[in-house]
């Protein structure tokens, strides 16, 4: 007989292993589910800005179905161990940021006291301080004049006359911005 894998398994299967970082994510999901009442997100009803890009992120995806190709999941780098959901059904939202742990614990502990640990305890619960992002949009793709790469229309800059992609294009500044 064939159990059917759990959650945190899931997440580990596609991250690659276990890790605090994983288990932080997994928790956020687990907060989210707990207090938004969420649930797989299979277009954009579900949107996570993450302010990391750190391995939590993978259970997030795994979890909810918010991922950047979707663009439902949203990355905001402040280097925070944060997350911040929204409803868009409801308009709910709920940001999440990890409280520091204390104590002295190698890799496997802090694991598992983040992975046993009520939700309340891990993280400080606030309103996201950023608005609801707007669905995702279909932009014209445009070819670099120089390069001759397509890039989406709103990504492209005009340089010496000349339609270019961000990668191609020179800055030009002469101080205060």
């Amino acid at each position: 007989m064939c159990r059917e894998k759990t959650t945190w398994e899931k997440s580990v299967e596609f991250h690659g292993h276990e890790c605090p970082g994983l288990a932080i994510g997994y928790k956020a999901c687990e907060a989210a589910i707990k207090k938004m009442g969420i649930r797989f997100s299979s277009d954009e009803e579900i949107i996570c800005v993450t302010e990391n890009d750190a391995c939590g992120v993978d259970a997030v995806q795994v979890i909810t179905g918010c991922t950047f190709g979707k663009g439902n999941l949203l990355y905001k780098g402040t280097g925070k161990m944060a997350f911040s959901f929204y409803n868009r059904s409801n308009g709910e939202s709920l940001r999440m940021i990890i409280k520091p742990l204390k104590g002295e614990m190698d890799r496997q502990q802090r694991q598992e006291y983040i992975l046993n640990s009520p939700v309340d305890q891990l993280f400080n619960f606030s309103k996201p301080p950023f608005e609801l992002p707007e669905k995702a949009r279909l932009f014209t793709t445009v070819e670099c004049d120089l390069c001759g790469e397509g890039a989406p229309e709103h990504k492209i800059r005009i340089n010496d006359g000349k339609k270019v992609c961000l990668d191609c294009f020179k800055d030009y500044s002469r101080g205060w911005q």
